[in-house]
């Protein structure tokens, strides 16, 4: 299988491979309908370090509001916001790790007000701009750049194996759309995320302002079952937030489960990326998981 060139020759390789042909041929194949395979999107498909990339939006929607509103700018996130430093942002995911959502919620809160009202084309059309023009804060590189070029081969070799290729990621739908289609292949209605609350008035649909649900852990085989139906058949993440999709797969042979780990130095900072990793790492090898070494196992990490 030559298409997956940008993987070397290894386990992880050979492991995909050899799903692959037992999946679409012979005795054990997969009846095309339950050829699904889901992927989480940041740091599975594309860089999430420093900041995953709706961050870095959001953090200048909120300058911006500071600046055109001086009491939002003795607030939080919006004077984290202003100032251009995340700190605040950081601590207040670690309180929530910690069981304090009080930080948590400020943040959220501010989040959804960023497109409290809007509609949904107008995101679509502020998000494809966003695109078009901004750059990694480490690489200094279109975002375009930056997806994670093996990946893009194993959709493809996927896909081409009659496979249906989503996106299932803890990543805002909305946000995510415009970029899979372009980067991925994979299309709009194939995108599965956390989501704004939605109403339609007046011929439009728009935001409200409240979060519909929070894509990641166990809600992630709950949005795979309500929007696809089927248990797919290869599933791919990064952290321990996609342990559950993992184990949604079809059980033993029948499933593929892959984990990407970053063991690398490519395009973080000086962020650590296992850290959020930890627990499944340690238990790939009881749950089935292939673990997928960015340093051992892709041979080029992003496009020429």
């Amino acid at each position: 299988m030559t298409e997956l060139t940008s993987w070397r020759p290894g386990a992880a390789r050979t492991t995909i491979e050899d799903f692959i042909a037992r999946a679409t041929s012979g005795p054990d194949a997969l009846d095309p309908a339950d050829r699904i395979a889901v992927f989480d999107n940041d740091g599975t498909l594309w860089t999430e370090k420093p900041v995953p990339t709706q961050l870095q939006w959001l953090v200048a929607q909120w300058a911006d509001a500071a600046r055109d509103d001086p009491e939002l700018a003795g607030t939080q996130p919006y004077a984290a916001a202003l100032a251009g430093d995340l700190r605040w942002i950081g601590n207040a995911v670690d309180a929530h790790a910690a069981g304090d959502d009080t930080d948590l919620r400020l943040l959220l809160g501010a989040v959804v007000h960023v497109t409290a009202g809007m509609s949904v084309d107008r995101y679509g059309e502020l998000v494809a701009d966003f695109y078009a023009t901004a750059e990694h804060p480490v690489l200094r590189t279109p975002y375009s750049a930056t997806v994670y070029q093996p990946m893009v081969e194993l959709i493809a070799v996927l896909r081409s194996h009659g496979f249906a290729c989503y996106v299932v990621s803890a990543g805002e739908r909305d946000f995510m759309r415009p970029m899979t289609e372009v980067n991925y292949d994979i299309p709009a209605e194939r995108v599965v995320g956390s989501a704004m609350g939605l109403e339609y008035v007046d011929g439009e649909v728009r935001y409200v302002d409240a979060l519909a649900f929070f894509d990641d852990g166990p809600e992630k085989p709950v949005r795979i079952w309500s929007r696809i139906g089927r248990r797919p058949a290869v599933a791919v993440g990064n952290s321990d937030g996609d342990r559950e999709m993992l184990e949604y797969t079809l059980p033993g042979a029948a499933g593929l489960r892959l984990l990407v780990h970053h063991d690398d130095t490519t395009g973080r900072g000086d962020e650590p990326y296992d850290r959020g990793a930890e627990a499944m790492l340690a238990e790939a090898a009881d749950r089935d998981v292939t673990v997928v070494s960015v340093r051992d196992d892709w041979d080029t990490v992003f496009p020429a």
